[in-house]
């Protein structure tokens, strides 16, 4: 794990440019002192101001709202008076003083209701980088909980490879929700039970809500593939076992019930494409024999008599289903059952 920081650059630290003579972009001359060309109206210290609004950009960020209107305030310095750009940012600089002043009638007030509490909390506020990496570490104490209970029962070549198939499944979450632009948490780990993803709905649709929902198992066969692909390259048994358990988990995760991926994508399949769903279980259980066919097949048939049909069917959650089924199913069915799995 790393972390990142970065320092709010002042004025004064930032290189003072060397005079510029010609124009950067038509190579007139220029006397001393010239902020524009006269030909052009080409900024003469262009790059110079660029680093400037890098550095004042930082330090908003930061919230360090003083440092920002001092770097702000220095640039007007390298720009002809009454040029645009001078006039936004001088009208910037006076947002800022507004901004800084509401946050220090904000902090007055606080001050005046904490007391003598104040200094206390205004510390611990500073310290919310380092709150915000705590949390983060719920996501590692899972992980090596999770691998700690694999590793007890089935040695650490397979507790390594198949924890990482199922943080492999969950990134496959994660992505697809943070593609969207939306909120979502590190997955968290439930030793000895799963993991999930924590994210945050803002109104998807039903069928955007299935695609986040397979993509799961998507990512899921993707690393079992993988783990194979491995297994043909060292011939190491753990490997083939890490495939078919995380083959076998991405099925099962694919049952419609509970809070499970199936359960979430068929909320955007209509009572026929669910029809549909139920007799591809049943081709598939009498083709290739896998019993978790029959679960799927038994989830699909209770869903087809739910109330939770959606409005407008989804084709490409039935097809995107259908072929993950087909997918793993096949995966199952030509990878021999490692049955044991101590390494």
């Amino acid at each position: 794990m790393s972390a990142t920081y970065s320092e709010t650059v002042t004025p004064e630290q930032l290189p003072t440019p060397d005079p510029v003579y010609s124009c950067p972009n038509c190579s007139h001359w220029l006397p001393e002192g010239t902020l524009a060309c006269p030909d052009c109206q080409t900024l003469a210290y262009g790059r110079h101001l660029n680093r400037i609004g890098f550095a004042a950009a930082g330090a908003e960020r930061e919230g360090k709202l003083r440092e920002a209107r001092e770097l702000w305030n220095d640039a007007l310095a390298w720009l002809p008076a009454d040029a645009t750009q001078a006039e936004q940012i001088r009208a910037h600089i006076n947002a800022l003083g507004s901004k800084q002043a509401a946050s220090d009638n904000k902090r007055e007030r606080w001050t005046k209701r904490l007391g003598p509490f104040a200094p206390i909390v205004f510390a611990l506020a500073k310290f919310k980088s380092a709150l915000f990496l705590l949390f983060k570490l719920k996501f590692f104490l899972g992980f090596i909980g999770f691998f700690g209970i694999y590793w007890a029962l089935y040695g650490w070549k397979f507790a390594a490879g198949f924890t990482l198939s199922i943080l492999v499944h969950e990134i496959g979450h994660y992505v697809a929700v943070r593609s969207r632009g939306l909120k979502a948490d590190l997955p968290m780990f439930l030793p000895g039970l799963g993991a999930y993803v924590r994210w945050y709905n803002q109104g998807l649709p039903l069928h955007a809500l299935a695609q986040i929902a397979l993509a799961g198992p998507l990512f899921g066969l993707a690393a079992a593939l993988v783990s194979l692909g491995l297994f043909a390259w060292t011939h190491v048994p753990a490997f083939q076992a890490i495939a078919y358990a995380g083959a076998w988990v991405n099925l099962l995760n694919l049952i419609p019930v509970l809070g499970l991926d199936g359960a979430q994508a068929t909320y955007a399949l209509g009572r026929l494409q669910r029809s549909l769903m139920l007799a591809a279980c049943v081709v598939l259980f009498a083709l290739m024999h896998e019993f978790v066919f029959l679960f799927i097949g038994l989830g699909m048939l209770y869903r087809c008599f739910t109330n939770d049909t959606p409005e407008q069917d989804s084709p490409g959650t039935l097809a995107g289903y259908l072929a993950l089924l087909f997918l793993l199913g096949a995966f199952l069915y030509f990878i021999p059952n490692p049955g044991r799995i101590g390494y």
